[in-house]
């Protein structure tokens, strides 16, 4: 009997499921809104069931047939990965697909040459990448939407692995004609009376934020964004200081404005910058290839972008 879905729909369907609409399902996988619900549509017809009930206020809901499709659907798509790791066990080749999460605040920084190394090196890869903040990061381990993620040991729940790939001591980021711009180091005691920009995300805002907890107050905070890119532009034409732990090799904002950035010297324990993965996950060939390409270009000072 000819088989009424592929993968791609399964993925396509937990996705939806756990996203609960089309819209942000698509954003998540980096698929287009009608090619995820075309294919929707074609697992449902090809089963003759409705997975999911339709309501404009509440998006897609799974059905009660809907649920216990998806608790199926995940079995047969985590027995497919093992079947293609065996493959690759008895060829001794690194293939198949590798679903990365990427932290938003460094991802164009860093990911997209750590990617064309790793893709150089085994092009049998389909390597799909999901820019995510850390709370996403989180929730899509757990729902094994993504394999593996780089991002910072922040708040990491007790069922994620990570594997420190490198310290990033932080920094403060000021436009040059700042009041600041002369200082060779700088404390929280510096930053206080002046306006910040802040970088506005789960998770990060509140370590940012951590830095003036021993002054009993807070910076006056002019702007927030959860974009770095915004908030370098903001930074850089003067609406206020922000603090970064990317110390990038480009010290110019996305409008070509100069940017100084300058050592905060605090007692905050640096973040760490590493590799997540679900503890009770089974690593694949592929997915132990990519953790040693990382480890790699770290153990070397050559991960992308970062002046270190």
């Amino acid at each position: 009997m000819p088989l009424r879905f592929t993968l791609r729909q399964l993925e396509y369907f937990i996705a939806v499921g756990e996203a609960g609409s089309i819209a942000l399902a698509s954003e998540m996988v980096n698929v287009t809104a009608p090619s995820m619900s075309s294919a929707i549509a074609q697992l449902e017809a090809g089963f003759g069931v409705q997975l999911f009930t339709r309501r404009h206020a509440q998006g897609s809901v799974l059905t009660p047939a809907g649920v216990r499709f998806t608790e199926q659907a995940r079995e047969v798509l985590a027995n497919a990965a093992q079947l293609n790791d065996m493959a690759n066990i008895y060829t001794g080749s690194v293939r198949g697909p590798l679903r990365v999460g990427c932290l938003k605040t460094f991802v164009q920084v860093m990911v997209p040459q750590l990617r064309r190394g790793f893709e150089d090196k085994h092009s049998n890869v389909d390597f799909n990448q999901i820019e995510l903040d850390q709370a996403q990061i989180f929730d899509a381990l757990g729902s094994a939407r993504i394999d593996i993620a780089l991002t910072y040991d922040l708040s990491l729940h007790s069922d994620i692995d990570f594997q420190p790939l490198q310290p990033l001591p932080p920094y403060v980021m000021v436009a040059v004609d700042h009041p600041l711009a002369g200082f060779s180091e700088l404390t929280a005691s510096d930053l206080i009376d002046h306006e910040m920009v802040l970088l506005d995300m789960p998770h990060s805002s509140d370590y940012f934020l951590s830095f003036f907890r021993s002054l009993s107050r807070r910076p006056s905070i002019a702007e927030r964004t959860s974009e770095i890119t915004i908030q370098r532009c903001l930074v850089a034409n003067g609406f206020g200081f922000g603090i970064s732990n990317m110390r990038t090799v480009s010290k110019t904002s996305m409008d070509g404005m100069p940017l100084k950035f300058i050592p905060l010297k605090t007692d905050v324990p640096p973040l760490q910058l590493g590799i997540a993965l679900p503890k009770a996950s089974h690593v694949s060939r592929t997915i132990q290839a990519f953790i040693d390409h990382c480890h790699e270009a770290a153990d070397a000072n050559k991960l992308p972008g970062l002046v270190i």
